[in-house]
């Protein structure tokens, strides 16, 4: 029997979109162009009574679920076919405590929007390099960004959550009640329910950060990226300094540096001092830039629609070696909007135990992604395969772990190295609060 919509539209105080309705094509479109599902309704919803309506229902009608936040995830796990997608899209409300230094926001809510509230008051936590990217996946993930080393991931400052289960209970896990779910959300990804809100630890944080920008020739990059290697091995928590091979223009491939110094403004132009003068680089700045400024820096190189397919892993060192692999393969790169970005972790994120939360990738000093982007359908085996055979070069050199929130649709081995040591507990939890497996539109944790 078809499904009853209209009993649904009529228990939810938000929109039930369904193929044919103006905004089903809007509602149904993700940030990956290479994603295109066609769910049979999508849930826009207004609030928490909304998630659990949303949740009954496709338990009753036997519905597979999508859970859309941001909709940001290069998996595209957001969307679905033939099934139901809760969009939280509606519920994207921010409240700002600047005596207690938290934040609780929706779990709709962009890193946009939450950077803007909470630096309203000169405060931060660690978020995306993206505003669009949703704070839910990105924090259930891991999430790193520009002051994890000084500050810890996403999910190492979040202090609650709210979520509805498969059951369509209403919970809130912190490290008081619900410890043992409150563990598996920092790290664990979207395998235990709809996280309708976040709450999180804040810290004092601009409006302005000194920050460095260098860019050299390609043919420059293996020096430079040595130079890299050293510098951020070396740099103090309070220093952030992300490597890239882009080509902004297509006749002009270029090696990058981009280094923020997270701490007090006195000091920084000192401690990045040496990130502008390496070389004699043909793009160079060294200027004060405001938090939300920094955080919409690299947006445009990422604009929604493009065709995109990712891999990545973990490093513990940058050797020689593989700094060759990685040039050679990005020179071989057939799309101009290809790019390999180095992403250096340790500070604070070190300084956790691996198994004191989900994200056990502790012990990792960079993670290198190799980002396949192009526009041309008819291009994608070629750019897929190109990811894919460089990736393959450079996996010995890796620790064989991986970001979840970096990983496609790769399978259950990559799925249990994105977990690593902590994915049999997380089987376990995985048992006591979804023992069908619900949720499993995403790198899915099987009930043990």
């Amino acid at each position: 029997m078809a499904a009853d919509f209209g009993t649904l539209a009529q228990g939810v105080r938000g929109a039930v979109v369904l193929p044919g309705d103006p905004d089903y094509e809007t509602g149904r479109r993700v940030w990956n162009g290479m994603i295109d599902r066609r769910p049979r309704v999508i849930v826009r919803c207004a609030d928490v009574a909304d998630v659990v309506a949303a949740v009954n229902f496709a338990a009753a009608e036997g519905l597979v679920v999508a859970v859309r936040g941001g909709g940001h995830n290069i998996a595209g796990n957001a969307v679905c076919d033939d099934g139901l997608v809760i969009d939280l899209g509606g519920m994207r409300r921010v409240g700002v405590d600047p005596k207690r230094r938290r934040a609780r926001a929706e779990g709709g809510v962009v890193w946009g929007d939450l950077d803007a509230a909470t630096q309203a008051h000169g405060l931060a936590t660690t978020g995306g390099l993206v505003p669009s990217t949703g704070i839910a996946g990105f924090t259930l993930g891991g999430g790193l960004g520009y002051l994890m080393r000084r500050c810890g991931l996403a999910c190492d400052n979040l202090v609650s959550a709210q979520l509805v289960t498969a059951e369509g209970r209403v919970v809130t896990a912190d490290a008081a009640q619900e410890s043992d779910l409150f563990w598996g959300l920092r790290g664990g990804g979207g395998n235990f329910g709809v996280v309708t809100s976040f709450e999180f630890d804040l810290h004092p944080v601009g409006p302005y950060l000194p920050a460095a920008l260098a860019g050299h020739p390609l043919a420059r990059a293996r020096d430079v990226l040595r130079f890299y290697r050293e510098f951020s091995g070396g740099a103090p928590d309070i220093v952030t300094v992300y490597a890239n091979l882009a080509r902004p223009d297509p006749e002009s491939p270029r090696v990058g540096m981009r280094a923020v110094y997270t701490g007090p403004e006195e000091g920084g132009e000192r401690a990045l001092h040496d990130v502008r003068a390496f070389g004699t680089p043909d793009i160079s700045e060294l200027r004060p830039v405001s938090y939300l400024e920094l955080q919409r820096l690299v947006e445009p190189m990422f604009p929604a629609g493009r065709l995109n397919y990712w891999k990545a892993n973990f490093f513990s060192a940058l050797s020689d070696e593989l700094i060759d692999i990685v040039v050679d393969g990005f020179e071989r790169a057939p799309s101009r909007y290809s790019i390999i970005a180095f992403e250096p972790m340790g500070g604070a994120v070190a300084r956790v135990d691996k198994t004191a939360t989900a994200f056990e990738h502790r012990d990792a000093m960079y993670s290198l992604l190799i980002l396949a982007g192009w526009e041309d359908a008819a291009e994608t085996d070629r750019n897929v395969a190109w990811a894919r055979d460089l990736w393959q070069r450079t996996r010995p050199f890796s620790t064989g772990g991986v970001y979840v929130n970096y990983l496609g649709a790769e399978g259950d081995e990559r799925v249990r190295e994105a977990y690593g040591v902590n994915h049999e507990r997380l089987a376990a939890l995985k048992m006591k609060y979804d023992r069908g497996n619900f949720f499993r539109l995403n790198q899915n944790i099987r009930p043990a």
